[in-house]
């Protein structure tokens, strides 16, 4: 192996940093995808990060730009230290006086190796990183961070840990790193977002930012009192989410599935506080000329400065699309919700979709209402409680028993009046079962119906079609 590379001329004329760092990234890629199917999970491509360290810097650049600056950088799943490399890069682009501290924890071990040794040729205290399973075993139990980056596992059940997870929860409660809730075992995702909430650095003191990279699941996974809509109800009570960020399909070496960056402070400017930004950033890619495993897009500088203007500006924004007379596109523009969108070309038209949307935390809220019917016997007279509270009361029967979910914006009695009583009279709410719940459901909030083309333009369309198939006909019989 070091007798192939002795005779590759890699000298830094030759080939610089930048060149080198993605030669680097391929060889990991490469090497882990082929030991497990799991096993590159670990790895993200480097313009998520710069897109998350973008997100994470953009309101603190003034800060940043103070010559002797000393922040703190924490990436709880650090794998070969992807991170916390790139979020280094940024800050000494914008201000080489300033130092950034970096620590993070790995469980796999060529992994920890990779990311010690590149702390170690940074001049990082190789101490900062910690090679065990942050879930069970906290390297760092009593530090707090300015930021935090994180790409943890997706979907990867957290069973092994499960004892140890549990143990905290009820021994430590809200004093521990788990204590609005716990998710699924199939899915360990919100647990390290759990875990960097602990780590913030207290208000007082400066806070904290972090973004997490994670799949669609823990935006509406789990019914009203569930551990996910728990840990949600938490973050978005407490107003610590800035924002969610929709990335394109396709992004990751290991998987084609739908992913999301959440940025969450407990730093908040004034004119974010109590609000939520959704940015569906899934169209801003490119196409790859080749394909790496799973991956076939990827997003360019101009893509990631676009977001991140929507992020920093904190507007609401539309994407519109240029369509000429054929419907084809020749033209994209972001239209921000003060500015007009583009005129149509002759014969063509414009299409806007939501880009950047902005709503208070409590829009995500819903009570769980459970509606009753009452039970009736075999004549169908009503049957009635014989003691207690219930005496003298009509039962619920259990086979008629629902539930409705009502925004937490709308009074429960106007919703029933409205919505249930018109169609069953004898119902009632069962206020006792009453649960709060939060959801995020991302691309409802974006989704644009398109009608359908006039009847007249399909049928016009057919017979041009069948019109043809006739012709070809008439020619084989001729």
């Amino acid at each position: 192996m070091t007798e192939k590379f002795a005779r590759i001329d890699l000298h830094p004329n030759k080939v610089d940093n930048h060149q080198m760092g993605l030669i680097f990234e391929e060889l990991i890629r490469k090497f882990a995808e082929l030991s497990n199917e799991t096993a590159g999970e670990h790895f993200t491509p480097r313009e998520v990060i710069r897109l998350m360290v973008n997100l994470l810097f953009v309101e603190d650049d003034a800060i940043l730009s103070k010559p002797g600056v000393v922040r703190t950088i924490y990436d709880p799943a650090a794998g070969t230290g992807g991170m916390l490399s790139v979020a280094g890069e940024y800050l000494l682009e914008h201000n080489d006086k300033a130092s950034l501290v970096m620590y993070g924890q790995e469980l796999n071990s060529e992994s920890y190796a990779i990311c010690k040794a590149d702390m170690l040729i940074k001049g990082q205290n190789v101490g900062n990183i910690i090679r065990d399973n942050t879930l069970s075993d906290d390297g760092h139990p009593h530090e707090k961070f300015d930021y935090m980056l994180s790409n943890p596992p997706f979907g990867v059940e957290w069973k092994k840990v499960e004892k140890d997870v549990r143990a905290e929860r009820e021994s430590q409660g809200f004093n521990g790193r788990f204590g609005p809730g716990l998710p699924r075992v199939s899915d360990g995702s919100l647990l390290f977002l759990m875990h960097l909430l602990s780590k913030m650095r207290p208000a007082v003191d400066g806070g904290s930012r972090f973004g997490i990279v994670l799949n669609g699941s823990p935006l509406f996974t789990g019914g009203a009192g569930g551990g996910e809509s728990e840990i949600r109800r938490y973050v978005l009570e407490n107003d610590l989410v800035e924002a969610i960020v929709a990335l394109p399909t396709d992004m990751f070496y290991n998987t084609g599935i739908s992913t999301y960056v959440w940025v969450l402070s407990n730093r908040k400017p004034a004119h974010r506080k109590g609000k939520v930004q959704l940015i569906d950033g899934s169209s801003f890619w490119r196409k790859m000329r080749k394909s790496l495993g799973s991956k076939r897009k990827e997003m360019g500088d101009e893509d990631i400065a676009t977001v991140t203007r929507l992020f920093g500006g904190f507007h609401e924004a539309h994407l519109a699309t240029v369509l000429d007379a054929n419907g084809k596109e020749v033209a994209r523009q972001v239209v921000l919700e003060s500015e007009q969108p583009p005129a149509a070309p002759e014969g063509g038209k414009v299409r806007l979709a939501p880009l950047s949307r902005i709503f208070a935390n409590e829009d995500f809220g819903y009570r769980t209402i459970t509606v009753e019917r009452p039970l009736r016997d075999e004549q169908g007279r009503l049957v009635l409680g014989g003691r207690g509270k219930n005496k003298g009361k009509p039962q619920a029967d259990s086979a008629l028993r629902d539930t409705e979910n009502v925004p937490l914006s709308e009074d429960v009695e106007a919703y029933f009046r409205r919505e249930v009583l018109p169609h069953a009279a004898d119902a009632w709410i069962d206020h006792d079962k009453t649960k709060i719940g939060y959801e995020i459901p991302f691309n409802r909030h974006f989704y644009v119906f398109e009608p359908p083309r006039q009847l007249a333009e399909i049928d016009a369309d057919l017979k041009q079609v069948t019109d043809r198939i006739l012709t070809m006909i008439g020619e084989l019989s001729a």
